[in-house]
């Protein structure tokens, strides 16, 4: 059975995107970060797609996310084939916008994940580029960090501490997303935003790809070619469920698109 429906309204036990473009998630987190109320944001790619059915915490976890949005073009694609179109909204390219409602709304900002050279250069550039913005807690957990044990518990615990109303993680999936619900259930008040290697890319401790590679919807072929060892069997397993994820695509695509 397919983890992932394309369609406007999933059944029980299966994933959706749940905002269709950049502007109406920014409006509903704003709307939410002024009230402070929490949420979870995963953002779903190929990869995701892959380890939904493989691990069934993972997929727990994401079908408890307030917020899903696509990240990765292959995602688009997928989901205007099931006639409901929608736009790409990468998790790195989510930092900035959020960051600036934050200080809009005087809501403190954490970070949490990668190493600490990283996350003191991603407080110091994102506080310098949106004045009014706190960075107030800068947690990086130690190699090998498990979101579901007691260490885990103790570093969410001092997330609330620090009083903060937005946390980025920066962990990796599943580890982020899983994290992500738990800290959730801890901290209502507070929303968390999984966005991978976004904060590497702030601190510059990593290279995204050029703007046109992204635009040929290329990034993927970028990465692979800087790190072929770790990703080569990664975006193998990705091309590998493309064809069944195209067919469940097709099949949950609306009566009245085909009439249309």
């Amino acid at each position: 059975m397919a983890d992932i429906y394309w369609g406007q309204s999933a059944p029980a036990g299966k994933v959706r995107i749940t905002h269709p473009n950049r502007n109406a998630l920014l409006g509903e987190i704003s709307d939410r970060l002024a009230k402070r109320q929490g949420f979870t944001l995963a953002t779903l790619n190929l990869d995701h797609c892959v380890k939904l059915r493989q691990n069934p915490d993972f997929k727990a976890a994401y079908l408890h996310h307030s917020h899903v949005v696509a990240d990765g073009n292959p995602i688009v694609w997928l989901s205007r084939l099931a006639g409901r179109p929608v736009d790409l909204v990468p998790g790195s390219e989510l930092i900035t916008p959020l960051a600036n409602i934050a200080a809009k709304h005087g809501v403190p900002v954490a970070l949490f994940g990668s190493t600490p050279d990283t996350l003191s250069a991603t407080a110091t550039a994102l506080e310098a580029a949106h004045p009014g913005l706190e960075i107030v807690a800068q947690i990086a957990p130690p190699f090998g960090f498990d979101p579901t044990n007691k260490e885990a518990d103790e570093l969410i615990a001092k997330l609330g501490a620090s009083g903060a109303g937005l946390c980025f993680l920066a962990l990796g999936a599943p580890k982020q997303e899983i994290l992500a619900v738990r800290g959730a259930e801890a901290l209502p008040a507070c929303g968390f935003v999984s966005i991978g290697a976004g904060l590497d890319f702030i601190a510059g401790t990593q290279q995204r790809a050029p703007r046109i590679v992204r635009r040929l919807a290329l990034e993927w072929l970028w990465r692979l070619a800087g790190n072929p060892a770790r990703l080569a069997r990664r975006y193998g397993a990705c091309f590998a469920i493309l064809p069944q994820l195209a067919w469940t695509a097709r099949k949950d695509r609306a009566p009245q698109q085909d009439n249309a």
